[in-house]
């Protein structure tokens, strides 16, 4: 007995990504018309049926918005990165403001969340906040979107992701921050977090940096680059690795940190090392989580605008609620210079 087609097969066909098949069956307007038709032609020769129990369930409107926060590793029991704390705020106050009420839930990456919210009207929509790379979930995604669920996520905008995506432009941030160090005189750098497709976001900011050093004509290759995640733990043990790394030769400039959580750590291990900061090499963080201002020395860091972001998720998700078009939107980061990266020029 053949077996049942599958969107992946319409994709392959109709040679686009599955998320666009997805789109398309489910009369998005992200998908121009040609293309749905198109799609659907070859839905029907392959006699592919598209699950209407979800669309059905959506005519209930629940007025009700569903943010899905995934667990952290903190060194508290919060398991919340302090960087989505102001963000949950900015939702609450965007939620009330345009009349839903907001369920918060907790999720881990191996539970089947996506089930939860297909087969139930518990909300009219969903956002994903702090999941990183959505690689690693992306059939969950492509189930919520083929079944027409409204969702949207904070995280780097990618053409080949399910959904819609609101983020900060990491590469931005990272060439600000480079070309300020650069100012300074710096020409050394070491960078502190991961590095790879896994995490989107803190590769922008390392790719960030490099476009400054380029544009400077300084080399790139000899950056230093050790992974940690993003708690002051994991930054603490990383600055220790990075002093292995230069035991006998000079240290780097600077240190650039993929988020404040590990600069933090970072900078806690260097004085324990008998470094002084900034004196000695200049640490610099990302996020401007509410504790890099008062952190010994104030924090170098970049900002992004947690309150703009709370409020385009919330009216964002509303637009797609009511199946209005929707685009992937990239916000602006502002470079906050404080006392971390040094004042004189090496």
């Amino acid at each position: 007995m053949k077996n049942k087609a599958t969107s992946f097969d319409i994709a392959h066909m109709a040679g686009v990504s599955q998320s666009t098949v997805s789109r398309a069956l489910s009369d998005s307007p992200l998908v121009n018309k040609e293309t749905r038709d198109r799609i659907k032609q070859i839905a029907k020769e392959l006699n592919y049926k598209v699950d209407k129990n979800a669309s059905n369930l959506r005519k209930q409107q629940s007025q009700t918005l569903a943010l899905l926060l995934f667990e952290d590793p903190t060194n508290d029991d919060s398991l919340i990165n302090p960087f989505f704390i102001s963000m949950l705020a900015s939702i609450t106050k965007a939620s009330a403001a345009a009349g839903y009420d907001l369920l918060v839930s907790f999720q881990n990456m191996n539970d089947d969340w996506h089930a939860v919210y297909e087969d139930s009207n518990k909300a009219d929509g969903i956002i994903l906040l702090g999941y990183g790379s959505y690689t690693d979930y992306e059939y969950k995604l492509s189930q919520l979107e083929e079944q027409g669920t409204r969702f949207l996520r904070w995280g780097a905008p990618d053409t080949k992701h399910p959904g819609i995506s609101i983020g900060s432009d990491n590469v931005l941030g990272g060439y600000l921050m480079g070309e300020h160090l650069l100012s300074l005189g710096h020409r050394k750098f070491a960078f502190v977090g991961e590095a790879n497709r896994g995490a989107p976001e803190l590769l922008g900011r390392l790719n960030g940096l490099k476009k400054a050093m380029r544009q400077q004509g300084v080399d790139t290759s000899d950056i230093k680059q050790v992974d940690a995640i993003s708690t002051e733990l994991s930054g603490f043990k990383a600055a220790n690795a990075l002093l292995k790394l230069f035991k006998d030769a000079p240290l780097p400039d600077a240190i650039f940190c993929a988020t404040d959580l590990i600069a933090i750590g970072c900078i806690r291990a260097l004085r324990t090392a008998g470094l002084k900061v900034p004196e000695d090499i200049a640490v610099v963080g990302y996020d401007n989580i509410q504790i890099s201002e008062f952190s010994t020395p104030p924090l170098t860091t970049v900002r992004q605008d947690t309150l703009l972001a709370g409020q385009l998720l919330v009216s964002n998700l509303i637009k797609l609620i009511r199946s209005e078009a929707v685009e992937d939107t990239l916000m602006q980061p502002e470079l906050v210079i404080r006392e971390s990266c040094g004042r004189f020029v090496k």
